[in-house]
């Protein structure tokens, strides 16, 4: 889109961490960004430190002034914390803005935010953008993955940028225009739940190998390193090998060894939980990440336990490392399908016709969850997929037809030696429900229909009714 008058290309508010890295990249890509942040005296101390770049740089610590810097029709980035600071903040500078003009929020908003938002514009001539990025501070800097949602005229004002400042596979932008409204945060809240289900599946096999196996942190780094060159290939398990190698200066120990294990959350992967159920979708194995997470939270509880719970293990062989694999290998193929399927039953409810094939592309770079997998997930969905379900496509059901068996001999020595596996555990739950043409619900109808006559379907004709109960 033409700019109708002179000034920066974009403006960006919010020169925390993600901010500044973005407002970076942004003039690193050969645009020239308007900065500007609540806490003013960051303003200079920014622009100093951007060495080179800051001859592309425009500081304004007045919000108007900020606003009169950006040619129209204008695009501003805010990276501040969602909820009630980006309320105020809309209402703060709609003021300063004109028809045309673009507000993006590229924080971690719940998408039911950036629903409302966008709906509270409509006829006032300003467009909202809500933008995920993933990819933490290196990936804002440097390339990250975006999953942008919004009007086709934001869109047409945002592209050139984000296409730039975007990372690349294979020299493909992984940014995309997903659909209106709330679909690119959506995707990215999904993409979290996502994220979640995968680190607790590799702290889960790194924790068999260590209680039941008696591993050093080294040990498992080593062989997780190795699946950086396999099916496994990702960025989660390159941070998860590094992280198992790293060294604390202070006890010449691993480092993971003198960490607390209490993990903390920012409540995206229960968004991803609470939208699933309202659609009547699962996400047992995102719900088990999540829900280990709160465990971890209970050490006081859990050291005072341990020595009061019995244990009851039984003797088992330890799985071998191709076993341990594979079986992380079914558990990443199941975890993306219940998040695909979320993403599908959400693009059903709110009419966003979201393309799961270029999600999967614009996650194989930049983003946290990027994985060897991604490709073939893409595959997947521009084949033959029936039922809009990931698993059922050809190729995951051969893969699944092997890794699955791998599945099953590491959850059963993991209960075999009383080691908790949630995630994967629930994963395989899922596989095996799916793979029923008959499930157990019938007895569960016919429970509901003696204590409270809420009637059942019949399989030989149609209609609803009531059974004939043996009286207590």
């Amino acid at each position: 889109m033409n700019k109708q008058s002179k000034g920066a290309d974009i403006g960006v508010y919010g020169l925390g961490t993600m901010g500044s890295a973005l407002a970076l990249n942004l003039a690193d890509s050969g645009f020239d960004v308007a900065v500007s942040n609540r806490e003013a005296n960051w303003i200079d101390d920014f622009i100093k430190e951007a060495g080179p770049l800051a001859k592309r740089l425009t500081g304004q610590a007045d919000l108007a002034d900020f606003v009169a810097a950006i040619a129209r029709p204008r695009s501003i980035l805010f990276m501040i914390p969602s909820g009630a600071p980006m309320d105020a903040m809309i209402e703060a500078i709609r003021p300063h803005l004109e028809e045309g003009d673009t507000i993006i929020d590229g924080g971690n908003a719940n998408f039911n935010d950036t629903r409302r938002r966008s709906a509270d514009l409509v006829g006032t001539g300003l467009h909202f953008v809500g933008m995920g990025v993933s990819g933490g501070e290196e990936g804002a800097r440097h390339g990250p993955s975006m999953m942008v949602g919004g009007t086709d005229h934001s869109w047409t004002s945002l592209r050139p940028m984000a296409e730039a400042i975007a990372a690349k596979f294979k020299g493909e932008p992984c940014v995309a225009h997903l659909g209106p409204d709330g679909a690119g945060h959506f995707v990215k809240t999904v993409h979290n739940g996502i994220e979640y289900a995968d680190m607790q599946m590799i702290a889960e096999i790194y924790g068999l190998l260590r209680d039941a196996g008696g591993q050093s942190a080294p040990q498992i780094g080593a062989l997780f390193e190795g699946w950086t060159d396999g099916p496994l290939s990702s960025y989660l398990i390159e941070v998860s090998a590094a992280a198992l190698l790293s060294i604390d200066s202070k006890t010449g120990q691993p480092m993971v060894d003198v960490i607390r294990d209490q993990a903390g959350q920012k409540g995206t992967g229960r968004w991803t939980l609470i939208e699933a159920l309202k659609m009547g979708q699962s996400a047992n194995t995102i719900e088990a990440a999540v829900g280990a997470r709160g465990w971890s939270s209970e050490k006081d509880t859990r050291v005072m336990a341990e020595p009061l719970l019995a244990a009851g293990t039984l003797a088992a062989d330890m799985p071998s490392d191709a076993d341990l694999e594979q079986a992380m290998l079914a558990g990443r193929i199941l975890a993306h399908a219940q998040g695909f399927r979320i993403l599908w039953a959400a693009s059903d409810e709110f009419d966003w016709s979201l393309d799961m094939a270029r999600i999967s592309e614009i996650w194989r770079a930049g983003c946290i969850i990027r994985s060897a997998l991604l490709d073939e997930f893409a595959d997947a969905f521009r084949g033959d997929l029936p039922a809009e379900h990931l698993i059922l496509a050809p190729a995951m059901r051969a893969r699944l037809e092997v890794s699955v068996q791998a599945l099953r001999r590491v959850l059963s020595a993991a209960i075999a030696q009383g080691v908790a596996m949630p995630a994967l555990s629930a994963s395989l739950a899922w596989y095996d429900t799916m793979r029923r043409g008959r499930g157990t619900a019938n007895l569960i109808q016919a429970q509901r229909d003696f204590f409270g006559a809420h009637g059942f379907d019949r399989t030989d004709e149609d209609g609803k009714f009531h059974g004939d109960w043996n009286a207590l």
